[in-house]
């Protein structure tokens, strides 16, 4: 398959489910007859694989080989995929090839590596670095406290070691040895679980210890690993692929490589946060991306740019001043990227380090010798928090990102010139070809690009979505899963040149709004733009209630927590006091996750529940009914973007009607589906009735169902221009010719403008007939105001050729 382009049963469009013991694959098959009459080509199911018991995600694996029990087994999954058939749908599934749990009890791989050591078959599956930790063990961090207020509390059983839930096995021969002689003994140490951020010795995923990395660039394992999901694709139980973060790969380009070929070529994407202006490897043989660097540009499009700067102005005035944190993007991300490569990912910066410094020591190069490990850490530190992308591909990729600017700047963190050499030790070791008799000829050149490349993808992570996210929250639409706060709104013009990229390079690849990761829902997001036409009266509304309300336990929170329900809408407290919980703690500010204010934690919820909850809410909640009519302009065009333009449109559950959610675990709940094929006839819009996103989301499908051919590899995307007053409201692009999407962007300014008054666009040559009512028929320069009488937007298909 040619770079870039899609492979063989390329979806018309994909519904993800979040399969989970309480949603199994019978609970999803019940579920077919509604999805295929909503107009789905296949299913998209979480990960299927055994998994830790009780795991609501699944991401957690256990075993490669065997399908999950909880779920319904593997004749379970076949059993699904033969109703799918049965309604004309195929089937997606999610594959996690990065990393396993660390869940011995489970994970009988990881048994036999504690109990055997290196000399274990299995060790080769597994990320550790066993010269690293003291006696060669690897670090366990499971103890709730000091080994010496814990020891107690561990008690061999025969030939296991038990940790209240936890169980170890123990080296053959060693049962008999009094503790702590017996933990000695074994290939494992288990430790204070606050040691994992300077001790660990096995790569995670991010900074979650429970989650061990896996050696997937190794053939053997890639075949153990995968054995079971190419069998499945092999015998038709699935046809297609979501590769879940591929960026923690010590070689993805190698991994997607081996897995087309194992795959005969399968629809597959991967789960890639390309950064602003950042373009997928055009050399990996998948189809696309899973779709984050779409929902940026869908979002973008409903973001007003003048309103952006307002309301980032009012936030300054009304949270800096009490917290002393501006509203800088930039030094927001660069703050937080130190503070996690100081603590959560420590371990990770230290074991780089120990590389660096076997490189320096071993070069025959003057130059590299006597470099502190110290100095080599600074510098990779300084370079890392200046990456603006996940991580880099190949020396080529790496000279792009890791700049001479950058490292200009890095050198300013010494205060010895010449210890700022370091930096270019640091940047010569990545970008420099590997040559005879220098440190490029061994493999620890080869580890440390790798390990520099998938520390730098963890730190973005962790120091953007998970810290700067919540601390940086003038717009929290804005705050998404592969978005730019710093510059939250796209243009019409940068909107149609992405989609004809995506068009021209990638017409396969996938494209969301809300998935199972998304911080908040498409629609929920919707509401929130409209903030940026009106930044003026949401500032005299903040004003407002921060006077009624209850003592701010801090007004960056408190803007968070007032946006969150005018978002949300009317909602459980409850749901809204869990989700700014998970805020606080997520920005660190405070309090956090592993160092908890309870007292403060305590002052957020008694705010939240007599604030945005209580009755000052209640004034929140007027402004979102006087702006109803703006929302449902950015909920309805929203929708109808995503599943029109280029790429493989994937729904999440419950989004095809107007599906309000905040982070996880809130977007995870398991959905209700109605029973049998009541995907219901598509209805004319009519303003405010309930399921006019359902009529809107059900006539898209099935207009990319039936005509496939307007939407795929080889279709078309036209950028159309209206013409007028209010031209620049309206977005509009053709497909092949034969399709026509419209939508109203940025109402309220229109409305405040005066309307649509005279603007027209013109349409293609032919009659368009209304797909949401076919008696409305349009040719020539249409009327914009005719074109969007039911509703904000359009969808016209060619009723007969071209005249």
């Amino acid at each position: 398959m040619p770079a870039g382009r899609s492979a063989p049963g390329v979806p018309t469009a994909t519904y993800r489910l979040q399969v989970q013991p309480g949603f199994p694959f019978a609970a999803a098959a019940a579920a077919v007859p509604h999805l295929a009459s909503l107009g789905v080509s296949h299913l998209h199911l979480s990960p299927v694989l055994e998994a830790v018991p009780g795991s609501a995600h699944g991401y957690d694996v256990v075993d490669h080989a065997r399908v999950r029990g909880e779920l319904g087994g593997e004749e379970g999954l076949r059993a699904l995929a033969r109703t799918a058939r049965e309604h004309g749908l195929g089937l997606v599934v999610d594959i996690v090839p990065n990393h396993m749990a660390l869940a011995p009890r489970h994970n009988r791989a990881l048994w036999e590596v504690l109990r055997e050591g290196p000399a274990s078959p299995y060790a080769r599956w597994f990320d550790i670095d066993w010269t690293a930790a003291q006696g060669g063990q690897l670090l366990l961090p499971v103890l709730g406290g000091p080994l010496g207020a814990e020891i107690s509390h561990l008690v061999v059983d025969g030939d296991v070691l038990r940790y209240h839930d936890h169980a170890f096995p123990l080296r053959e021969g060693t049962a008999h040895l009094p503790l702590p002689r017996l933990l000695d003994a074994q290939w494992y140490r288990p430790v204070w679980w606050r040691l994992a951020r300077t001790e660990l010795n096995y790569r995670r995923f991010f900074s979650i210890s429970e989650l061990i990395g896996v050696r997937v660039e190794d053939p053997e394992v890639f075949e153990a690993t995968h054995a079971k999901i190419l069998q499945l694709l092999r015998e038709g139980v699935v046809d297609g692929l979501r590769v879940d973060h591929p960026d923690g790969l010590a070689d993805p380009d190698g991994y997607l490589r081996r897995l087309h070929e194992a795959a005969g070529g399968r629809w597959t994407v991967v789960e890639k946060i390309l950064a602003d202006g950042e373009r997928l490897p055009a050399s990996w043989p998948v189809a696309g991306t899973t779709g984050y660097d779409a929902l940026r540009h869908v979002d973008g499009l409903f973001t007003d740019p003048a309103g952006a700067g307002e309301l980032l102005g009012h936030y300054r005035r009304f949270a800096a001043p009490r917290t002393d944190r501006g509203g800088d993007w930039d030094a927001t991300v660069r703050r937080a990227a130190h503070e996690v490569l100081s603590h959560e990912l420590a371990a990770e910066t230290d074991r780089l380090t120990r590389v660096a410094s076997r490189l320096c020591a071993a070069s025959p190069d003057p130059a590299l010798r006597d470099r502190a490990p110290w100095a080599l850490r600074t510098a990779l530190r300084e370079l890392l928090v200046r990456l603006r992308v996940y991580r880099p591909y190949g020396s080529g990729d790496t000279a792009l990102v890791v700049t001479r600017e950058a490292a200009a700047e890095a050198r300013h963190a010494f205060a010895v010139p010449e210890e700022g050499e370091a930096v270019d030790v640091v940047r010569g070791l990545l970008l420099g070809p590997p040559a005879d008799g220098t440190p490029g000829a061994g493999p620890d050149l080869t580890e440390f690009r790798a390990r520099f490349a998938q520390t730098a993808s963890a730190l973005r992570a962790k120091s953007v979505e998970d810290t700067a996210f919540y601390r940086y929250v003038p717009l929290l639409s804005a705050t998404e899963v592969g978005g730019d706060p710093g510059r939250p709104a796209v243009s019409p013009k940068d909107f149609h040149a992405y989609c004809a990229r995506v068009q021209r390079d990638w017409p396969g690849t996938g494209t969301v709004v809300s998935t199972h990761d998304t911080k908040r829902s498409a629609d929920v997001r919707a509401a929130l733009a409209v903030l940026t036409e009106c930044p003026r009266r949401w500032a005299d509304v903040l004003a407002e209630v921060s006077r009624d309300a209850a003592v701010m336990p801090d007004a960056q929170l408190a803007w968070a927590a007032w946006q969150t329900v005018f978002g949300l809408g009317p909602a459980d407290p409850e749901r809204v006091g869990q989700a700014l919980l998970k805020h606080a703690r997520e920005a660190g500010l405070h309090t956090g996750w592993t160092e908890r204010d309870t007292a403060y934690e305590e002052a957020v919820a008694a705010f939240v529940a007599a604030g945005p909850c209580g009755a000052p809410g209640a004034r929140v909640a007027a402004l979102r009914d006087s702006l109803a009519a703006h929302v449902r302009a950015n909920v309805l065009g929203t929708a109808l973007v995503h599943l029109t333009m280029p790429g493989v449109p994937d729904l999440y559950q419950g989004t095809e009607d107007e599906y309000r959610a905040l982070v996880d675990p809130d977007n995870r709940r398991p959905v209700r589906f109605p029973a049998g094929e009541t995907a219901g006839s598509v209805e004319p819009l009519e303003p405010g009735r309930s399921g006019e996103k359902a009529a809107v989301t059900a006539a898209a499908l099935r207009l990319r169902a039936r005509r496939p051919d307007v939407f795929g590899d080889a279709a078309t995307y036209a950028p159309l221009a209206a013409e007028g007053p209010a031209a620049a409201h309206c977005l509009a692009f053709a497909r092949s010719g034969e399709v026509v999407t419209a939508v109203t962007r940025l109402s309220l300014r229109l409305a405040e403008a005066g309307g649509w008054r005279d603007t027209r666009l013109a349409l293609p040559p032919g009659r368009w007939a209304d797909v949401l009512a076919p008696e409305r028929t349009f040719d020539g320069h249409a009327r914009v105001a005719d074109l969007f009488g039911p509703g904000p937007v359009a969808l016209l298909e060619r009723a007969g050729g071209t005249d």
